[in-house]
């Protein structure tokens, strides 16, 4: 049902980048612009402007694009009605999530899902990545979604949804309008998550990489939770690195403020994470499901 074409515009304006799309859409380069060409005839107009080896968006396009974003939310829409009249499924569906995926993530996600099949029972575990790998390790969980570079040859991994971890800090914090180094992040007091918590781990990875140790940092305090931190934070000078997906509500009602820091940023994929071999077809369901929502 879906219009190809419209489908490679997309993708092209999403990228701006005719080899990025037909990367992504396993096609060759001329067929892509091909497709943007008769794009273009059929509408009579640019939906592109080329500069060199840069394009961008013309203003046709920039309408185009979010027509299409509509039309795209109406065909997943009806194929969601139609599976949900065709395909009565029941079933328990146990799921795995890191914290932050299944604090701040996945609530709007399940809220969907269970309107679609409110005859699929979920049971939702929260616990950090290498807990998580641990219980689908024991097939006490059917799925799991993990934060962390945990990598084990007993599971496949598929990307969900990238996320993005930033410095934090109370709203007020002497460091709040400045922009600091990643140097001076030795001076600072920070709390941390628990040994074992998948963004930790990560974290202290991404600062390796800018030869910064872990161990250079001042942690004052480990605590087990997100909100503990942001909790802590509220009332201290101290510091925390923290999913931006965690905070949106403290941003919004001005309780914690983002830090920058120069020429740095932390960036990661969280993953479905499945035993090796034929998923069930709840599992597939709900991994399309997270897709859909995320898009």
């Amino acid at each position: 049902m879906l219009d190809f074409r419209l489908k490679v515009f997309a993708t092209v304006a999403k990228r701006l980048s005719f080899t990025k799309a037909s990367q992504e859409l396993y096609i060759s380069q001329p067929a892509v612009t091909k497709h943007i060409q008769e794009l273009e005839q059929q509408l009579s107009t640019k939906l592109f402007t080329r500069n060199g080896t840069s394009i961008d968006l013309t203003l046709s396009g920039k309408i185009l694009l979010e027509k299409a974003n509509q039309i795209f939310e109406i065909y997943r829409e009806t194929e969601f009605e139609i599976n949900k009249v065709n395909n009565k499924l029941k079933g328990n569906l146990k799921i795995g999530a890191s914290t932050t995926i299944a604090q701040y993530i996945l609530p709007e996600i399940l809220v969907k899902f269970h309107s679609y099949y409110e005859d699929i029972h979920i049971d939702l575990t929260s616990q950090n990545t290498e807990k998580i790998s641990d219980l689908l390790k024991k097939n006490k969980i059917d799925i799991g979604i993990i934060e962390g570079p945990f990598q084990s040859a007993q599971f496949d991994y598929i990307p969900f949804m990238l996320d993005e971890i930033v410095l934090v800090a109370r709203v007020g914090h002497p460091l709040s309008s400045k922009t600091i180094s990643v140097k001076d992040l030795t001076e600072l007091d920070f709390v941390s998550r628990e040994k074992g918590s998948g963004t930790q781990d990560f974290i202290d990875s991404e600062l390796q990489k800018s030869k910064l140790l872990a161990s250079k940092i001042h942690v004052i305090m480990n605590l087990d939770s997100t909100e503990s931190i942001k909790n802590y934070l509220a009332q201290s000078d101290a510091m925390a690195f923290l999913s931006v997906s965690s905070i949106t509500n403290e941003l919004k009602y001005n309780k914690l403020n983002i830090i920058d820091i120069k020429h740095f940023e932390i960036k990661r994929q969280f993953q479905f994470i499945v035993l090796k071999g034929e998923q069930s077809e709840l599992v597939r369901l709900f991994m399309k499901t997270c897709g859909i929502m995320k898009k």
